[in-house]
């Protein structure tokens, strides 16, 4: 059987079940930790949220209770892992799945030099087989979902052959849904900021993809700004995710409610938002959170509104202060109408 004929063989009815993955807020280093998911889930009560990336070495041998912390608030929320080990990305889904997520992910897309070192990440795309071995290995040990993130190719490998045969492994093992950033990585020469925006975005590829493996739920990613480009996409893929532009611009989220899951609840408001955040912080800071490590999430809570840059000065100026509490959010937040 030809490289096509196989593919017309993987030719499914749509069968996507489980969690509604229409939108997601993509894992971001440094950016979408607990306390940014507390206060993306004040706005959207329906957006999958994702972790932050965790290594499986940092879970096996460093504070696993602080890396796994998270308020029950935040769900539908996912864990993401980094590792390439079968029998440690099965430990570290268990425990994952023992501390409430409701989706383990393994990163195959991330493409630093950290990341390349530790033998996960992007580099993966080049060993399909042991992402299969990892994912047969996770859905072995968990029963919540397991999916993989990954880019459309890295470096040279980039045919759509070879993204064939990467998705392939992985579904014949088990994978429950493919998150795909339209983008390849290269490995050598470009950060990982750059890789977020040089190689040029390949939507068609997702669309195409998706379309040979019909029967597996497909995300796609990168360069998604708006919520009315998500909704053109969801017609042809199980959902979407969106990253920076859902961090920076956090009133994306509030729309979501309405215009990709339907729900007619009206959204809050930017105070209303506030007023429930600020118990949070209280029980943050009482834990021995620095408040500017929760600050520096809601910067755009105002975005748009008069007095919106006052606030955003007051935190900044404010909350690193020694002894910075909840008295910096309600005196900034007087500026703002």
């Amino acid at each position: 059987m030809d490289q096509g004929d196989s593919r017309n063989s993987r030719l499914e009815p749509k069968l996507w079940s489980g969690l509604d993955r229409r939108l997601s807020v993509a894992p971001m280093m440094d950016w979408t930790d607990r306390h940014f998911r507390y206060f993306a889930r004040l706005l959207s009560r329906h957006t999958l949220l994702y972790t932050e990336m965790v290594t499986t070495g940092a879970l096996i041998h460093g504070d696993t209770a602080r890396f796994l912390r998270h308020d029950p608030a935040e769900h539908p929320v996912a864990l993401q892992l980094g590792g390439s080990e079968p029998a440690e990305m099965a430990r570290c889904a268990r425990l994952g799945e023992e501390a409430g997520f409701c989706e383990i992910n393994m990163n195959v897309g991330c493409p630093s030099d950290r990341v390349q070192n530790g033998r996960f990440g992007a580099c993966l795309m080049a060993e399909p087989a042991v992402v299969a071995d990892c994912v047969a290995a996770m859905k072995a040990a968990v029963s919540v979902p397991v999916t993989v993130k990954t880019r459309i190719g890295i470096d040279e490998r980039d045919s759509y052959d070879a993204l064939v045969d990467f998705t392939d492994a992985v579904a014949r093992a088990g994978c429950d849904a493919l998150i795909v950033h339209a983008r390849k990585a290269w490995l050598q020469g470009l950060s990982p900021r750059e890789n977020r925006d040089v190689p040029p975005l390949r939507h068609d590829v997702v669309l195409r993809l998706q379309a040979d493996f019909a029967a597996l739920p497909m995300v796609i990613n990168g360069g998604i700004q708006t919520l009315a480009q998500a909704a053109d996409f969801l017609d042809r893929l199980a959902g979407v995710m969106i990253g920076r532009a859902a961090y920076h611009n956090p009133w994306l989220l509030a729309d979501a409610d309405r215009v990709i899951f339907s729900d007619p609840t009206p959204p809050p408001t930017p105070h209303e938002v506030l007023d429930a955040f600020v118990p949070y912080v209280e029980r943050a800071l009482a834990a021995g959170a620095p408040l500017n490590g929760i600050t520096r999430h809601i910067l755009g809570l105002f975005q748009g509104r008069p007095g919106a840059r006052r606030w955003r000065r007051h935190l900044s100026e404010q909350a690193h202060r020694p002894g910075a509490g909840v008295e910096v959010l309600l005196d900034a937040a007087r500026w703002v109408r």
